[in-house]
């Protein structure tokens, strides 16, 4: 079966979990009303679904016009180096618009595979840490 994309998908807590499980994306898998809430908020997810599983996710917080933050890019690892990552990228920036710059931060072990992508090392960026 072919793999399925969407951008009207949104999955469950529990999908979201046993995928960043599965891709070793450090989320608070512990707390499902926080992964709830993280997609709740989230005004542009793209899925990848093979039948009813959840192989995929692009998350992204966007304005559609000038900025998108992908605050998650996950495949499940079984489904690794099939160019799902890619495809969930590309439908990203397709929808977050020509005029939107498509940012992210990366985990340390993730550094090689998103230049692959095509996408640039920022060097000019800063951060507040989160408290938990």
């Amino acid at each position: 079966m072919p793999i399925a994309y969407h951008l009207d998908r949104i999955p469950t807590a529990e999908q979201v979990i046993d995928l960043y499980l599965s891709a070793g994306l450090e989320r608070p898998t512990h707390d499902a009303p926080r992964i709830a809430q993280m997609y709740a908020n989230s005004n542009l997810v793209a899925t990848a679904w093979d039948g009813p599983l959840l192989v995929g996710v692009s998350r992204a917080l966007t304005d559609f016009c000038f900025c998108c933050y992908l605050s998650d890019l996950a495949v499940r690892d079984e489904y690794k180096h099939q160019g799902i990552g890619k495809q969930l990228l590309a439908l990203t920036k397709e929808k977050a618009g020509p005029g939107s710059t498509l940012m992210l931060r990366a985990a340390q072990e993730a550094m090689a595979y998103y230049p692959k992508l095509g996408m640039e090392t920022m060097t000019d960026g800063f951060l507040i840490r989160r408290e938990h």
